[in-house]
Parts: structure tokens; C-alpha cells; sequence
């Protein structure tokens, strides 16, 4: 279950899942709009089903939907209910256990949410926890904060990191990857990405502070941004002010097709944000075999060693980031060590792996129950 249009790991799991008799999956998508990706799901031989939830009005939202999954999961029954976020988790935890469902696991991909942004719903989170029977952190960091700060029982809590299709960045299209260096201008330049959202939380006003340094200490710089958001007129603004247009380039909206093709044609991935659960990019730019300077937080503080593969800052540490930026180049981290990155993510962050540990949670839960 997931409240969002496209869910990657839904189209990954049932691939996956016809290759696997035994496990039968059914999607649920709580979204405004019927999303186009439960139309695929029937020729991969598992059921898709649309509870139409509206972001604008979360409280009825919620209500309706906890009515309609109870009559779903009555009606399919399966063995297992898993939410991923806070608004099919309230509605659809609840109604796992008032449908008699056993086993209701949680993945926790947006810890520290509430915490920091809105913290009237942290008993709800609390709440969570507590009906769930199985809790997925994604990241250590993510699990030492659902222990601490939101009391979760520490026999239910287990940490199981997403995980990607790792060829797919660690093959980028050569043509396009030239295509792109065009597009951009980037020829002979050292390409410093950032593949993220355009909002404070991310961290950008930090990296275009440092980008005032690193500009004149490696004037061939260009800090790639590749994203949009709702803090695109206010960056672009502070780039103007610092005379950093030429070094800094937005990208805009770019398909996700070119995202594998955006790591290839990069030097150094830079990722600044603030209490990431996990970071997706993280696990991208490895596969990719990229250097990395980033916070420390989710992935990036699970796999980075620093100064070794890598650099770990402080969150909103601009001259942190300026070090990281001038270790990598300097230490000639930019190619060499790019396969023990890429080695890296697939022991940590393949879908493979992913997989495994998933189908070895559903199995221990349901034996777990079954003894009772």
C-alpha cells in the first residue's frame, strides 16, 4: 500500500513476483486520481486496487479509506498487510487489524517527519508503531530514531534499506550522456550534481554558498541541479545575487528516463539535505560509481566511509561541503574507486537484496504468528 501515483518499487515487486509462484502480491493506491501504473499490474499477474484519497482533505480522506480497506481486506484476505507512509499507514494499519489481519508490517519512509514539521501527529506515529506487528526502518539512523524518540518496540524493529535496479545506473546510455553534456554546456567541466526536490529541507542554500568558494577555487566547476520545486524562484534568485550563473545550471523537470544518463555525465554527487530516511539518490550515485559528499544521514551514513569513498558533513555545514568538494578532487577519489561504489550498492542497495529481505520478513512473521 502506498498513497502516491508512482511507486517504483511496485512495478520492481511484481516484476519480481512472477518469477515466484508461491507469493501472490495486491497493490493498493490511495491517490486523487486513479495513477497509471495499476493498469500494469494484471499482466504481471497481481491484483491493483484504487481508493481515491485527496491530499486536500486528509481527515475524511482517511476515514473513507480505513471503511473501504476493511471491506477490501475482508474480501481478499491476505496475510499480510504493508504500508509505507503516514496516510496508508493511520487508515490502512487500523484496518488490517479490524479485518483480523495478522501480520501488518510498516516501512517507515517518512521518520522524522512529523518530528521536526508537525509535531501534534507524533502520537500518531506512536500509534503506528503499536499496531503494526513488524516495523521496517530504512536506514540505521532511521531505526536509532523510531527506538528513541517514538518508543517503538525494539523486537519489532528491523532495518531492510531500499534497493534499486543497479545496472540501470551503472550503464548509462553513452549517446544520451553526450546529449545532455550538450544540452548543459558542460564540456570539460567538473560536473557536481545534485538530484533532488527544490525545497529547504534539501539543502541547497548551503551548496550554493559553498559554490561561491569552490567557483574560485576550481573555476571550471558547474553545479548541476536537477530537480524542480517550490524554492526554484528563491535559488535562483540567491544565484543571481552571488554573479553564479555560470556555474550553476537548474535543470528543471527532466524525464526519469534521463536520470541514469544525469549520474553518468557527473564528477561528484552532492547531497546536503536534513534528516533524509533514506535518499534514493545515495544509492543512485553509487551504482553510478560516483564520489560522494553528503550529510550525514539515511543511505549516505549506512555505506560513506569518510575519506575513503567519500566525505560526511554536518547538516547546514557549508564549509564542510567546500572540504568534501576539494578532498575528492584532490585525493583523485573522482575515478578511483568508482567499482568499490558500485560493489557497494549491490551488497547494500541492489533490489535483489531488497527482495530477499522482504520475502524473509513476510515468511518470519507469518510463522512467527502461526506458533501462537
Amino acid at each position: 500500500m502506498a498513497n502516491n501515483s508512482s511507486v517504483p518499487y511496485f512495478n520492481w515487486f511484481a516484476e519480481e513476483s512472477k518469477k515466484h509462484s508461491d507469493y501472490r502480491f495486491s497493490f493498493v493506491a490511495m491517490h486523487k486520481e486513479r495513477p497509471e501504473m495499476l493498469d500494469e499490474m494484471p499482466a504481471k499477474g497481481c491484483e491493483a486496487h484504487w481508493i481515491k484519497f485527496d491530499n486536500g482533505k486528509r481527515k475524511s480522506s482517511m476515514i473513507y479509506s480505513f471503511f473501504k480497506l476493511v471491506k477490501l481486506f475482508r474480501k481478499i484476505k491476505p496475510d499480510v498487510v504493508h504500508t509505507h507512509l503516514f496516510d496508508d499507514s493511520l487508515p490502512g494499519l487500523l484496518a488490517a487489524k479490524f479485518a483480523g489481519i495478522k501480520t501488518r508490517v510498516i516501512t517507515k519512509n517518512d521518520t522524522t517527519f512529523h518530528w521536526y514539521y508537525a509535531p501534534k501527529w507524533v502520537f500518531l506515529d506512536k500509534l503506528n508503531n503499536w499496531i503494526a506487528t513488524d516495523i521496517v526502518a530504512i536506514s540505521n539512523e532511521s531505526r536509532e530514531f523510531i527506538l528513541k524518540n517514538e518508543k517503538g518496540d525494539p523486537t519489532k524493529v528491523r532495518v531492510i534499506h531500499h534497493g534499486i535496479p543497479i545496472a540501470q545506473f551503472a550503464n548509462p546510455e553513452s549517446q544520451r550522456m553526450a546529449d545532455l553534456i550538450e544540452k548543459y554546456e558542460l564540456q570539460d567541466k567538473l560536473i557536481i550534481g545534485t538530484v533532488a526536490r527544490l525545497i529547504e529541507w534539501k539543502g541547497y542554500r548551503y551548496i550554493i554558498e559553498a559554490a561561491r568558494i569552490i567557483a574560485k577555487k576550481h573555476p571550471a566547476a558547474r553545479f548541476l541541479f536537477v530537480g524542480t520545486g517550490d524554492q526554484q524562484l528563491e535559488l535562483e534568485s540567491l544565484v543571481k545575487s552571488y554573479k553564479l550563473e555560470e556555474h550553476v545550471v537548474f535543470t528543471g523537470w527532466v524525464d526519469r528516463a534521463d536520470v541514469p544518463s544525469l549520474y553518468g555525465i557527473m564528477n561528484i554527487y552532492l547531497h546536503a539535505a536534513s534528516k533524509e530516511p533514506f535518499g534514493f539518490v545515495i544509492a543512485e550515485a553509487m551504482a553510478a560509481g560516483l564520489p560522494i559528499v553528503s550529510t550525514k544521514t539515511g543511505a549516505a551514513l549506512d555505506a560513506i566511509v569518510h575519506k575513503e569513498d567519500g566525505y560526511l558533513v554536518d547538516e547546514k555545514d557549508v564549509d564542510g561541503i567546500i572540504k568534501g568538494i576539494d578532498f575528492i578532487v584532490e585525493k583523485n577519489l573522482l575515478r578511483d574507486n568508482r567499482e568499490i561504489l558500485k560493489r557497494k550498492a549491490v551488497e547494500l542497495y541492489s533490489f535483489d537484496v531488497m527482495w530477499r529481505k522482504h520475502i524473509e520478513l513476510y515468511n518470519r512473521a507469518k510463522s512467527r504468528l502461526n506458533l501462537k
